[in-house]
This record gives C-alpha cells, structure tokens and sequence, in this order.
C-alpha cells in the first residue's frame, strides 16, 4: 500500500490516505462555525485530502476549551455544520468531525490572548474533571465529577454524534488525547477517584469504553469512528504505550475502525521529543500489536515521508495539521513528486 491508496473505514471510502487534522482555530460564535470554517476546512478539500476532520467539537458547552469554539450541543450548530460538510463531500472528501470535551482545560482563552483561565464571572464556567486537580497554574481547579455527571457526558456525546451524522459527517473521531476529559481518565496522573471509574486500568478506561458505545449506538451500522489518543504521557507513573495498546485491545469489539495516535497534553512539565515523525513509533507499535488500524500523526511534513509511513506498515493514514495550514493544497503537491496523477476540481485543470 502506498499514501495515495484508497483506504475503507467501516462503509467509508476514502480516495486516499491522507487526513486533515483537527485544528482548533478559536473563531466559532456561539458555538457555531462560520465562514472561516467554510473557508478553512472547504480549501484542504479542494486541497486533496480524502478525509478532512473538523477542529475539537465540543458535546456540551461547557466542555469547550474556549468561549470560540465550535460545539454540537444544538441543533443550531448541527444546521452550520451542515452546509460545511456538504461542501467538503462536493470535493470529493469525507466529512468527519471530532466529538470532544475539554474537561479540566476548558474555560480558558483563546491562545493569541493568553490561553488561560477565564473566571466565570469573566465570560468562563465551572469545569469538571475525574479529580480536582488542576491542570497548570492559571487553569481552573476542576470539581471532581459525579456519577450523573459522568452519565450527562456519556449522553451528551451520543446526542452529538447523532446531530454530526445528521449534518452530514461521515466520519466520527472521539477525542480522548491532549489531555482532555476522557485523556483525564486514563492517565493515573489526573484520575485519583476511587470508584468505578479510577483506580484500576479497567476502571480508568470505563469511560472511554461508554463513550465509544454511546457515539456506536447513535449512529447507523458502518459509519467510520476514529478514535484519537495520546500514546503516552512522556512522564514516569503516567499513561503510557503499554495501556494505550491494552486500551486498543479492548475496543477492538466495539466497532473502532482506526486509532489516531498521538501523545502528551495532560502534563504541563513534561518534556516531549518533538522532531520529525516522533510519534510514529506509537502508531506502528499500536498497530502491530492489536491488529487495529493506525493514523500517523506528528511532524510529518515531506511527501516521501509520508508516503514512508504507509509503505512500511507504520501506519494506515498520515494525518496532517501543521503542513497543511501552510500549504492547504499539500496532498496535490505529494502526487506530483510521488508520481502519482490524482483528479482535480474542473476549475483547477490547468494546474495538473
């Protein structure tokens, strides 16, 4: 297999192996996406790229890592969506949207204004967490999550997974890296409940393991779900590879089609080994050992690269954030130096 394969996920056909990343941009109102998001996520559709996923998509307003982001809690959300997803699947992409919660990270501002916490008598909210641990200082102390909580965020990713498929996305994602809610519950780091959801491994992964079956429910027989992890913690007593591979293992019934893999977020201090394809590793390691299929994701920036990846059985797809806000149309420009001819808009003939 090579980058520019088709690749099927559940009954998804996908034109090729390259995916767009989910990228915040901070620029929703009230939730609801807008022209940029039309913009933005529409021109990497024309770009090439077979799958284009949208920013974290929070479930529930207060599970948004900022006042701008964009979220599915509403049917009026659902309506914007909708005319963004028609687009990109008019280019010939799928439309997926990642399903998120921000947990003890919500209630902060946007990057370019600092990116910390936001009072709630400033425009913020009370955040909600398995423990009340904050996660840096400037973050919100979080309070420790109820049962009805919890049973409210299962419920609000199903209702959200219901209203995405309705506006047309293909492709469901399930954030649980970066260290956000459902990463939170994972790493014994951030969970220190002593009930059913903390402690053990199989009680830090129940949540996840609702989530996935809530998101399966809401949906017909054959929508691709994706979930998205972080790999490790890149922190001793942490979440790590070895959990992530056992937390694989135990989905592998219940209907995930590929595992996004990434890593960190859930540990202020923590030192990460950033360079080219650092986190690709995890996925080939996820994916030998589970026999579930891989997304690569993590400085991949050159064509050959990442065509590498795919060739070698790394991993199944590459997913692409960074390059492709510096070049919208980077899956054109692949095929050209792999070799590979690809259609294009009418529009754009000239150009091939």
């Amino acid at each position: 297999m090579h980058l520019f394969d088709p690749l099927t996920l559940g009954s998804v056909q996908l034109k090729n192996r390259i995916f767009v990343s989910p990228m915040c941009q901070y620029s929703a109102n009230e939730g609801h996406p807008t022209a940029w998001h039309l913009v933005h996520l529409g021109s990497r559709a024309v770009g090439g790229a077979a799958l284009v996923l949208t920013e974290a998509t929070a479930v529930e307003a207060r599970g948004r890592i900022s006042p701008a982001d964009t979220g599915i809690w509403l049917d009026s959300q659902a309506e914007a969506w909708a005319s963004i997803a028609r687009f990109i699947a008019e280019q010939g992409a799928v439309p997926g949207i990642q399903l998120a919660h921000a947990g003890r990270k919500a209630s902060t501002a946007v990057p370019w204004k600092g990116g910390k916490e936001i009072a709630p008598g400033q425009g913020g909210w009370p955040t909600l967490a398995p423990s009340a641990i904050a996660f840096a200082e400037g973050y919100p102390t979080p309070a420790a999550m109820t049962v009805v909580d919890i049973d409210t965020v299962v419920a609000a990713f199903a209702a959200g997974a219901r209203r995405a498929h309705a506006a047309g996305f293909r492709v469901l994602e399930i954030h649980a890296a970066h260290g956000y809610l459902l990463h939170e519950f994972l790493s014994p780091l951030s969970n220190q409940r002593q009930d059913a959801y903390g402690g053990s491994f199989e009680n830090r992964i129940r949540l996840v393991h609702r989530v996935v079956a809530a998101v399966r429910d809401a949906v017909p027989a054959g929508t691709a779900l994706l979930l998205r992890i972080s790999a490790t913690d890149w922190t001793e007593g942490g979440w790590d590879l070895e959990q992530s591979s056992a937390l694989v293992e135990s989905l592998k019934k219940e209907g995930v089609h590929l595992v996004d893999v990434s890593s960190g977020g859930n540990v202020a201090s923590a030192t990460l080994p950033i360079g080219p394809g650092y986190q690709t590793p995890f996925a080939a390691a996820i994916r030998q050992r589970t026999g579930v299929p891989t997304g690569a994701v993590g400085m991949l920036v050159a064509p050959a690269q990442a065509d590498h990846v795919v060739r070698t059985g790394q991993a199944d797809a590459v997913l692409l954030a960074r390059e492709l806000l510096r070049d919208p149309y980077w899956p054109r420009r692949a095929a050209q130096e792999l070799g590979v001819k690809i259609a294009g808009p009418v529009q754009y003939t000239r150009a091939w």
